[in-house]
């Protein structure tokens, strides 16, 4: 992101409210927002992929249905696009806020990824998206490339797919040089921070309203449309266990326990993520319940040019420990 013009980033786990104060912000700065979301690229995905339409008002949203569902819109893509979208955003004078949490995404997009080795092969990507993360790993161990001891990105199968593609194309992994930090004075970077406690109240209710809202109807409708069971698979959880139990391979009750575990289970993952931008020198001020207030005091203090304080908060410094049922969440002693 080092020809960035000045940008605002929205960030956080899944359920935990970055709409809601991405636009707020928006609305006091004079912004408009570029979405950050994997999913919601896509027409159609509306109730599984949370676009929640109504609560932008009048605020301009890019990166929203974008493609056809039947479409490749892969993180190559999404970069060279998402840039542009900022870029014209900018151009218009007015302030973009990227808003999202596809977390691999947004770091790529922030790091200024030059994503070496252009974009994939069609045929071969869709073979690989047929294969589970443990397939996927044994593919890439089989191809041995120089360095594969040092990858780090083995529970990620978006990172994997990449490393399987460059490593047929090139014999090397993707370059771990071609990733730079964001620059402070360029980019601002607010998180929602919410208790693990919150987050899993927090990802029920809101799975709940969106079955209310007519989620499983929408995938039938998709694949009535022509997209098919196994494209739908691919399209996250929400796509993928409402499309088991359209095809009866899953009750009502099961789709649904299935898919409330498997999101909180997300959600730890994308905390996980989090800390790796911390580890490798990305910022993020994380704000307790997305505190707008506080929120409003950094943007103005960023978009003025002034100093913007470290990060009192970080999520690396975050221990949980189950305690009775619970989960507490303390700071890590320096």
């Amino acid at each position: 992101m080092r020809d960035f013009p000045k940008t605002l980033v929205i960030t956080g786990p899944t359920a935990s409210g970055k709409t809601a104060l991405a636009v707020r912000l928006a609305r006091k700065f004079g912004g408009e927002i570029v979405s950050v979301d994997s999913r919601q690229l896509y027409r159609g995905m509306d109730i599984g992929s949370g676009k929640d339409r109504a609560e932008y008002g009048e605020i301009a949203c890019h990166m929203i249905d974008v493609a056809d569902p039947m479409e490749e819109f892969d993180l190559f893509r999404f970069v060279r696009e998402a840039e542009r979208a900022v870029a014209a955003v900018a151009g218009r004078g007015k302030l973009p806020v990227l808003a999202g949490g596809s977390t691999l995404y947004l770091d790529a997009l922030l790091r200024g990824y030059r994503l070496s080795g252009g974009a994939p092969d069609p045929v071969l990507r869709a073979e690989l998206d047929r294969l589970s993360l443990a397939e996927l790993n044994a593919r890439l161990d089989a191809l041995a490339p120089p360095g594969l001891e040092r990858f780090r990105g083995r529970d990620n199968p978006l990172r994997v797919r990449r490393a399987i593609e460059m490593a047929l194309r090139t014999g090397a992994l993707p370059p771990e040089e071609d990733k730079m930090p964001p620059d402070p004075a360029q980019c601002l970077i607010l998180g929602v921070y919410r208790s693990r406690t919150e987050i899993r109240d927090r990802i029920e209710k809101r799975l709940d309203a969106r079955l209310a809202a007519g989620m499983i109807g929408e995938v039938r409708a998709l694949h009535d449309r022509g997209v098919t069971w196994e494209r739908l698979e691919r399209f996250g959880l929400e796509y993928r266990f409402v499309a088991a139990y359209l095809q009866g391979a899953l009750t009502f009750d099961a789709m649904r326990s299935g898919l409330l575990d498997r999101i909180r289970q997300f959600a730890k993952r994308q905390d996980i993520w989090f800390r790796k931008m911390e580890r490798e020198g990305v910022p993020i001020h994380w704000l307790q319940g997305g505190d707008p207030t506080e929120a409003e005091r950094l943007t103005g203090l960023f978009l003025a040019g002034g100093t913007v304080p470290p990060p009192e908060l970080k999520m690396m410094e975050i221990h949980y420990g189950p305690i009775a049922g619970k989960i507490p969440e303390t700071r890590r002693k320096p």
